[in-house]
């Protein structure tokens, strides 16, 4: 249990590699290979909704489901077996069942469906079996990935609110939920969000009816594929259906680094050997740092970047 208070704010901490491992065993990134863990300072109420908005480039994150990735770009679309008028992404679907096994792999044999669910003629999974059958399934059957994505998501939602698992659902980019998609069907029309099977289930997972987790969020302008560079405040990238459908929320507003956090990435940078130029070690050049990146997180990593 973190027990951080206000003398920790500012703080790099290294997280141990098997920490590291128990929550992503598919590994991470390159650029996140450090495991290093950042305090900054965002109070965050008890509530069970929580997302956090960024000004251009404040902030970099890295969390279990990046929304924007299913809303554009996706080169394959197959009519959905199961509502005829939305559309299924086989690939998007697979990459997240992979991901989603590879992280929680060892409660999958431990929750088991509530229902049976039919898979085609020959194939099913039987009330009662461990959930990691629904994963195997939507995996060994592309086709069936975007159903079973659904299935899953639904059994977690039921089940959490039991009391015998905690569920945390996070979304990066959440926004893209409800803007445009650069998508198109067959006849060229474009594609809601709606139409697509697996939003339309991570949708139902935003809702304010269940208990037993949270929700974490992040709004940003590369979720907003059609937004103006400008926009970064919750009603101008959620828009009013995406903001009336996740509201009541708690915004936690990411601001540029404070002169604390300043100090504290400018001496980790020095650590790192990423800022080699002499001139970058003495106080004049810290604060030309300082001035050129205005404290804005994203500019002072470029900046350090040719150093």
């Amino acid at each position: 249990e973190a027990k951080h208070t206000g003398q920790h704010e500012g703080r790099h901490y290294s997280i141990p590699l098997e920490e590291v491992k128990a929550v992503f065993p598919h590994g991470l990134p390159y650029r996140f290979q450090q495991q290093v863990l950042y305090i900054q300072t965002h109070p965050v109420p008890p509530n069970s909704y929580n997302y956090f908005y960024f000004k251009k480039n404040t902030k970099q994150t890295f969390i279990l489901l990046t929304a924007h990735l299913w809303v554009k770009n996706c080169r394959e679309l197959m009519k959905s077996s199961y509502k005829e008028e939305r559309l299924d992404q086989p690939l998007q679907a697979s990459v997240w069942l992979k991901n989603f096994k590879a992280s929680n792999e060892r409660f999958l044999k431990e929750i088991k469906t509530q229902k049976t669910y039919v898979w085609g003629k020959q194939e099913s999974t039987e009330e009662g079996r461990p959930l990691g059958e629904v994963v195997e399934q939507g995996l060994a059957r592309t086709r069936n990935a975007s159903d079973a994505v659904g299935v899953v998501l639904k059994e977690l939602k039921q089940q959490c609110q039991r009391g015998s698992f905690r569920l945390l659902v996070a979304v990066d980019g959440v926004n893209a939920l409800w803007g445009r998609t650069t998508l198109k069907r067959e006849d060229k029309s474009p594609v809601s969000p709606e139409d697509l099977t697996l939003v339309y289930n991570l949708r139902k997972m935003m809702m304010n009816n269940w208990n037993g987790g949270a929700i974490v969020t992040t709004l940003s302008q590369t979720g907003s594929l059609f937004k103006p560079s400008s926009a970064y405040l919750p009603q101008e990238l959620l828009g009013k259906e995406g903001f009336d459908a996740l509201d009541p929320f708690v915004p936690i507003p990411v601001p540029n680094y404070s002169p604390r956090e300043f100090e504290s990435c400018y001496h980790y940078y020095l650590d790192c050997k990423w800022l080699q130029h002499e001139q970058a070690r003495t106080e004049a050049g810290k604060e030309e740092l300082r001035f050129l990146s205005g404290s804005n997180p994203r500019q002072l990593e470029r900046l350090a970047g040719p150093l």
